[in-house]
């Protein structure tokens, strides 16, 4: 029986980028009982908030749900490891803090495939601004020369999500830039004015050389509020429904394990399902809302058929690794004890250098044939490299060369293992599934030779070293994309929203399960394409439009 302890006008299922930013909007209306669940911990793990701790976060299940793909046909055979952000902030705790909204024209796409205005670039553009601090903003325009305005004009000031510049640069990456224009690559200082096409520095999430994740921009502020409840090491069994005497669908909260004793929480207007597009797929498919035939074969009631856990899109990422010599990269700086401890003292005493590095520094766009209407390619670029994610250092000086196909036409899927809420869902990317996929592939690595190969990068006498010069055709360069690839950790499309005639969509325009009252979905999974580029900051500004309309409807 629902108490004052049970009961909430909102539930927030997921404490992640969407949820916090949720949490915040709904209840900075007194009026309005909230309740935000979040499985993992609270955010109070040291490496969280240093930047560089991402390499201690990932991978560690203090902080990360320890998923892993199954294996990939694309990728000839192999597993990947899978992070999803398991703690207060979700994956903004974890990921590479690179704030990136991708380019106009996918929100102007989503306005066309969903028949809602509101998700064109125009309309998003303002929910970005809306909750946007940016430092280019931090003295405000200059009235008399006007040199900011093109800045206001496309970036907020004040907000809760603070955008800074990089605390550190690097000869080795500004000559990247710098080859990169030699091959028609123009420089950029702003990636995210609807075009991101161009070449610089990547602008990130982080404050003063800390990590700013989403539990200290919109939780931590509304904490103090009488009205939220937050409840971490809660994890959702499955949503509750009841029908009406019309035989209406309408979800009524959820069954939650809260340190190992079972509670049902009631929501008597909405609950928002915000766990992101791995997790929520997950927990709507436990729930009965799902393919039938998977949920049928679980022993699972079907509620409502519906493609969840479909349309699964992710970039991957093709790392191409160059031996350099003449130069500093953090394969030498940071191979000796002696190094790591001056690199240290510097992130001490001044909050910069290696330890303030997001994953990537240098960023660039660019078309992967000149068939191409648009920027097909980003590439990130750094002053490191290693076998492979989590291992160490290579010892000799090198660089990385990462470039990912911005528009996969691949689609995957994820699924329930079993009916047990407990059990890790099946994870299929499907990878290099299209042609178009394969080929954009062997020409992002033909592209990355011919960067390399630019005068401003002869210095450091660059040699290939992974893939290595030897592969050329585009059956061999397609093969060691599957052999070398990995994801950059943006899954998205799982539940995705489109017009209510479209069969393939499980929401409506507004995120609303179809079929089903009294329940959203808000986070990356409900985009029916990926952005052209990193998805964390366009899974807040989802979250922004998602707010307003369901305080507007209720």
């Amino acid at each position: 029986m629902p108490n004052a302890e049970t009961e909430f006008d909102y539930i927030v299922i997921g404490g992640g980028s969407a949820g916090c930013l949720l949490a915040n909007r709904l209840s900075a209306d007194a009026a309005n009982r909230v309740l935000l669940l979040e499985a993992g911990k609270p955010d109070t793990y040291p490496w969280i908030h240093i930047p560089v701790g991402y390499l201690y976060c990932i991978g560690n299940p203090r902080t990360d749900w320890m998923y892993n793909t199954e294996p990939d046909k694309g990728l000839n055979g192999r597993v990947l490891r899978y992070p999803r952000g398991k703690t207060l902030g979700g994956c903004s705790s974890i990921n590479g803090m690179i704030y990136m909204r991708g380019q106009s024209r996918d929100y102007d796409n989503w306005a066309r495939l969903s028949g809602e205005a509101e998700w064109n670039w125009d309309h998003s553009l303002q929910d970005f601004k809306s909750h946007e601090d940016h430092w280019r903003l931090d003295d405000g325009a200059d009235p008399a020369t006007g040199e900011n305005s093109r800045f206001s004009d496309m970036h907020g000031r004040g907000g809760e999500w603070r955008v800074e510049k990089q605390r550190l640069r690097w000869d080795i990456l500004d000559s990247f830039a710098d080859a990169a224009v030699e091959a028609g690559i123009e420089k950029t200082d702003d990636f995210n004015s609807g075009d991101n096409a161009g070449v610089g520095y990547f602008d990130v999430n982080q404050r003063s050389g800390w990590r700013w994740n989403s539990s200290k921009a919109f939780l931590k502020p509304a904490k103090p509020r009488d009205n939220l409840t937050v409840w971490t090491e809660a994890q959702v069994e499955k949503l509750t429904f009841e029908k009406d005497a019309t035989g209406a669908l309408r979800c009524t909260g959820a069954r939650v394990d809260r340190a190992g004793q079972m509670v049902t929480v009631s929501a008597r207007k909405e609950t928002l399902l915000s766990a992101g597009a791995i997790n929520s797929p997950k927990i709507l498919q436990l729930s009965g809302i799902g393919p039938a035939a998977l949920l049928q074969s679980q022993g699972i009631e079907v509620l409502r058929d519906a493609p969840v856990g479909e349309n699964l899109q992710d970039h991957l990422q093709i790392r191409a690794v160059y031996k350099v010599s003449g130069t500093r990269t953090l394969n030498t700086i940071a191979g000796n004890l002696w190094g790591k401890a001056m690199i240290g003292a510097e992130y001490m005493l001044k909050r910069s250098g290696p330890m303030s590095m997001a994953p990537s520094q240098l960023g660039a766009f660019t078309r992967s044939d000149p068939g191409r209407s648009h920027a097909n390619l980003e590439y990130h670029v750094q002053p490191l490299s290693l076998e492979a994610f989590g291992e160490g250092l290579h010892d000799f000086p090198a660089m990385t060369v990462s470039v990912c196909n911005l528009n996969p036409t691949s689609r995957g899927h994820v699924r329930i293992r079993s009916a047990n809420f407990r059990d890790a869902p099946m994870i299929s990317p499907n990878y290099l599934d299209t042609a178009d996929d394969r080929k954009v592939a062997a020409d992002s690595l033909r592209q990355v030779r011919k960067l390399m190969s630019q005068p401003a990068m002869q210095r450091y006498q660059p040699e290939e070293f992974k893939p290595g010069p030897q592969y050329q055709s585009d059956e061999d360069l397609t093969k060691l994309a599957g052999d070398i690839a990995n994801t950059i950790f943006h899954p998205v499309g799982t539940v995705k929203m489109g017009r209510e005639d479209d069969d393939s969509a499980v929401l409506d325009p507004h995120l609303r399960v179809k079929g089903v009252n009294g329940l959203r979905v808000v986070d990356a999974s409900i985009m029916p394409e990926i952005t052209s580029g990193n998805t964390n900051s366009p899974t807040l500004m989802i979250a922004e439009k998602a707010a307003r309309w369901v305080l507007a409807g209720h």
